[in-house]
């Protein structure tokens, strides 16, 4: 049922701008190899009971405005009596055993709730999902900073979960617009959401260590004719696409004009075979 491990499990560090760093050994006391199957599936499926609201509502034959008169009389008719014209039988009637509103709430034991973060974050660790990042000092909002350390960090396309050390708004605002990244303090995250993500990314002093500053490496940046190169090779498609799509249009125009064509000279042998004919008649 639980999975245990002894040995120390290790994970990737970077840097804020994606320069590599050397392994760093997670936190014996957190990361200790423990994953535990049915705690997690007991948190994610009350996580996921907890987001519904219930509403579904419906309104009994009590409820239901109108139906204070009797329908008709009761003998004489040849009909089946009634009393209400909302009873359930009825059109606009009320409902029989509808839904009248619910309450999804599944609690779960803090302790419970701690082993399972703790197994979601043993199991993103020992398939080395789990990055160290030293410390996210974003002055300001900057997506395309974001996403050039996603790039760096070889995780495009994957859902990325960001955990900051306590509440910065510069970095979620920088990963805010970015579909398959979520960032949030370390110590708000739940089950769900590491088990939701591919990759992690914790901030270092949010697992209770600090790494020592480290010299950016610059990174290999685009030359400008291999820019204008890409340019010019979109500029050919989207040109042959144009020409294809004209081409196309010219075949279908073509076609029409030839099956509109045939009826009409059709017609006009019918009508030089009648003129013919009458001729010969004549004489």
């Amino acid at each position: 049922m639980a999975e245990t491990t002894n040995s120390t499990l290790k994970a990737a560090a970077f840097t804020a701008g994606g320069t590599e760093r050397e392994r760093v050994d997670l936190p014996v006391d957190l990361f200790d190899g423990t994953i535990n199957m049915p705690v997690m599936h007991q948190a994610v499926k009350a996580y996921l009971s907890n987001q519904r609201l219930g509403l579904a509502y419906t309104k009994t034959r009590g409820l239901v405005t109108g139906g204070n008169q009797k329908p008709w009389k009761q003998k004489g008719t040849g009909r089946a009596r009634q009393g209400s014209r909302r009873a359930p039988h009825f059109v606009g009637g009320g409902t029989v055993f509808g839904p009248t509103g619910r309450k999804y709430v599944q609690d779960v034991p803090r302790q419970v709730r701690a082993l399972a973060r703790k197994s979601a974050l043993n199991a993103r660790a020992r398939e080395d999902a789990l990055i160290v990042i030293d410390n996210f000092n974003y002055d300001k909002p900057n997506t395309k900073q974001m996403v050039s350390l996603i790039d760096a960090l070889g995780v495009a396309g994957k859902k990325v979960l960001v955990l900051t050390d306590g509440t910065k708004q510069n970095v979620f605002l920088s990963g805010r617009n970015l579909q398959r990244t979520h960032v949030m303090p370390y110590s708000d995250v739940s089950t769900y959401h590491i088990l939701w993500s591919d990759v992690v990314l914790v901030e270092s002093n949010a697992l209770g260590y600090q790494l020592e500053g480290v010299a950016e490496k610059p990174r290999a940046a685009k030359s400008k004719a291999e820019g204008q190169s890409h340019r010019a090779a979109k500029a050919e498609a989207k040109a042959e696409a144009k020409a294809a799509k004209k081409s196309a249009a010219k075949k279908t125009t073509r076609k029409a004009e030839a099956k509109a064509a045939k009826p009409k000279a059709k017609t006009a042998r019918k009508s030089a075979a009648k003129k013919s004919a009458g001729k010969k008649k004549g004489k």
